[in-house]
């Protein structure tokens, strides 16, 4: 018999907790999912719905390392992809929040997909999976 696994949290580099709060929370809608302060840090997740099983701890760099990959956590590549269900109305609600796209959507044989920054310049995509 074989165990059940799933990944259930990445750590996702960031250069100051709020700044970074208010960016996933005010331009992609996620929600906050834990926020737990510890003796040296803060134990801060995010999820893009509270149902969603996947969750972003947004982890203050502290090393040298640790701040010179902070938005090249992927290098050029895409570092994650966040799936909605209709495109048009997320697409519109972040440009509105003021999100950077890096192209105009595009129609793929899988479905509609645009390349979008995070506030530190990890390349995301966000992606309505064709029916």
């Amino acid at each position: 018999m074989t165990s059940k696994q799933q990944v259930s949290a990445i750590n996702l580099l960031v250069g100051d907790y709020q700044t970074a709060l208010d960016f996933y929370i005010e331009k992609l809608g996620f929600v906050v999912s834990g926020d737990v302060q510890m003796e040296d840090h803060r134990w801060l997740t995010v999820s893009p719905s509270e149902h969603s099983r996947l969750k972003l701890i947004l982890h203050k760099a502290q090393t040298y390392a640790q701040q010179s990959a902070i938005g090249k956590q992927a290098g050029d590549a895409v570092l994650a992809i966040l799936q909605t269900d209709n495109f048009e109305q997320k697409y519109a609600e972040m440009q509105q929040a003021g999100v950077e796209f890096c192209e105009q959507p595009r129609h793929e044989t899988y479905g509609t997909v645009v390349i979008f920054k995070d506030l530190y310049g990890n390349r995301w995509d966000l992606i309505e999976l064709s029916a």
